[in-house]
């Protein structure tokens, strides 16, 4: 089957006072342990870093992952506000259109721009200023909706043409129509749903029965998720989000790749696309989902490259 798309992740967490090297080191075993686990493409948000200097540090430590032999896309994440503007949102937003997008820019530290528009984070308004400037620049646009959206806040992503909602819980029908009618991908990450214990999950069979294309993703972070493994999610959507096997892995690869805008090169197994793909230990891909907390994959293998291969278990000699 294809390689997996974990179209939404932190692989760096809070920054401060930790060195740029162990920031990396760090950060490079979290990737590792995705690849074991079949990912082949991963997109890492920024957002933890509270100050101008931490989103910086994180995002450079994005760049050197971009060395590594799997496809990395780098995010922008505004978060929330920093300390010094905590009672001023709309002077914050105002000073990262003006300062922090540019020079993210100029440096190519990240491709797309992110924000969060949901009750506790920035309003529609504060949203809108942020992806038009990002938008003007170049960035590719993204936008986290969460439990609890701002009114208008998925119709606002869908007509800037974002690539996707994360987060996307707080659906109505009206939004999942218009999510249908688009492009924009919503990206459903329930491992968060289930390390927290909270509900509801994602309405994906509402979605999808509206015609809106979903993707899945882990949602990697030490706090809320800590797991890297795309077929826990597998497992995740079928159970408690009733998706179908078919479904969930087309979520998790094909659509999480168009969640990325990268869906003519990767996602799928087709002439022309890159040789990102996996061998699991299971007879058919329905019993996927059937399995949870182990890893099925025996072989993953990235642009035809050969980058995981189940050892061997070694019986002792009687």
């Amino acid at each position: 089957m294809p390689g997996f798309v974990d179209s939404h992740m932190h692989i760096v967490g809070e920054p401060s006072g930790v060195s740029p090297r162990a920031l990396e080191k760090q950060a490079l075993r979290t990737v590792e342990e995705a690849i074991r686990h079949g990912t082949t493409t991963l997109e890492s948000k920024s957002g933890f870093g509270l100050t101008e200097a931490g989103e910086i540090k994180i995002l450079r430590v994005h760049r050197a992952l971009q060395k590594q032999p799997i496809s990395f896309v780098s995010t922008f994440l505004c978060s929330r506000a920093t300390p010094e503007y905590q009672e001023r949102p709309d002077q914050y937003v105002e000073w990262v259109c003006a300062h922090i997008l540019p020079l993210i820019k100029r440096r190519a530290l990240a491709e797309f721009a992110d924000i969060r528009c949901e009750e506790g984070a920035f309003r529609h308004e504060q949203a809108l200023r942020y992806l038009t400037a990002a938008r003007d620049l170049g960035f590719g646009l993204k936008m986290h909706t969460g439990q609890r959206s701002n009114t208008g806040a998925i119709r606002l992503a869908v007509e800037l043409g974002a690539a996707s909602v994360d987060h996307a819980t707080d659906v109505s029908g009206e939004d999942a129509v218009l999510l249908a009618q688009s492009r924009t991908i919503a990206t459903l990450l329930p491992g968060e749903n289930f390390y927290l214990g909270v509900e509801p999950y994602a309405p994906a069979r509402m979605l999808i029965n509206s015609g809106a294309a979903v993707a899945l993703a882990t949602n990697y972070n030490a706090e809320t998720t800590p797991s890297q493994n795309m077929q826990m999610m597998i497992t995740l959507a079928c159970r408690r989000m009733n998706m179908t096997a078919a479904e969930a892995i087309t979520a998790a690869t094909l659509n999480a790749a168009h969640a990325l805008r990268r869906a003519s090169g990767i996602g799928s197994l087709e002439s022309g696309k890159s040789a990102d793909l996996l061998i699991l230990g299971v007879p058919d891909y329905r019993e996927i989902p059937y399995h949870f907390g182990i890893n099925l994959v025996d072989l993953v293998m990235k642009n035809g490259s050969v980058l995981v291969e189940r050892a061997e278990v070694k019986w002792p000699v009687s």
